[in-house]
């Protein structure tokens, strides 16, 4: 029975070597992850102040001058609706005026034509009679 218990203790050595060893590159891996991860981070920091952070200045700066042009461009369209509005409002205070002052020639001479056309119709009434 003895020969079954020192077959039973290698073995259960056996596999506490091998969990000691597992254990060992779960540690490796573990260190080895946390390497790979903190050159990763460096890198993307590194890419991030060489080519993002510049690239965010320029796409920035853009903005700033669009959002500037378009300042601009609102104000001078308020300006040019504004003389717009003043300019018809002008054309239509002149256009009446000039209904007005044409009405008020023409009813004149529209009156003088009709008392010359009665006056004509009435000379002509009376020599047909």
């Amino acid at each position: 029975m003895e020969a079954n218990l020192g077959t039973t203790n290698l073995l259960l050595g056996i596999m506490a070597a091998v969990s000691v060893l597992e254990a060992l590159l779960l540690i490796g891996m573990g260190v080895a992850g946390f390497l790979i991860y903190r050159r990763v981070m460096s890198l993307v920091n590194e890419l991030e102040a060489r080519q993002i952070a510049p690239a965010m200045a320029r796409v920035n700066a853009i903005l700033d001058d669009v959002k500037h042009v378009s300042n601009k461009v609102k104000d001078e369209a308020e300006r040019v609706d504004t003389a717009l509005r003043t300019t018809m409002d002008r054309v239509d205070d002149t256009a009446e005026r000039v209904k007005s002052n044409v009405r008020a020639q023409t009813g004149r001479l529209v009156g003088i034509l009709r008392g010359a056309r009665v006056a004509i119709e009435t000379m002509m009434s009376a020599r047909a009679v």
